[in-house]
């Protein structure tokens, strides 16, 4: 399964994509600022947390790339979620609900962008994209997304 990502607008301290998979529009994601980050980065001694200066911790959208993913339990949302990994000054990355950027706190919202700097109907977004990971993932097939930014 391929998922993409694909910005459309970049604000001052929020960022809108569209999300489609396989080539089909989904909805829309709103993530924190994007901000230019280095290729490589120095991690705290427990690897919590980037120690890059261009990074803001939870304000901060995922860097353009492609990235494997697995629908896993969530520890903090104590629930299954899309986990996307080995984002370069970031760990914990989950698509999950929320309104706006500072729900994301560096993850990717999903729902319908209706209303400026926000995007609604996330919980039906969320669930509806769960019960898609859950069959791609119970199938073993292979999750991967790509940022365009």
């Amino acid at each position: 399964m391929k998922l993409l990502i694909k910005t459309f607008y970049k604000g001052e301290k929020y960022t809108l994509s569209k999300l489609s998979i396989d080539g089909v529009k989904m909805c829309d994601i709103i993530e924190d600022k994007v901000r230019a980050l280095p290729a490589k980065c120095l991690y705290t001694p427990k690897g919590l947390d980037c120690k890059c200066k261009e990074k803001v911790y939870g304000e901060t959208a995922i860097p353009a790339g492609t990235y494997k993913c697995e629908f896993t339990m969530s520890s903090r949302f104590k629930r299954k979620l899309l986990a996307i990994l080995n984002v370069p000054h970031f760990i914990g990355i989950r698509m999950h609900r929320g309104n706006t950027e500072i729900d994301s706190h560096g993850c990717t919202i999903v729902g319908e962008n209706k209303v400026k700097g926000k995007v609604i109907n996330s919980t039906y977004w969320e669930e509806k994209l769960n019960d898609i990971f859950e069959e791609a993932s119970n199938n073993g097939e292979e999750i991967e997304i790509t940022i365009e930014r």
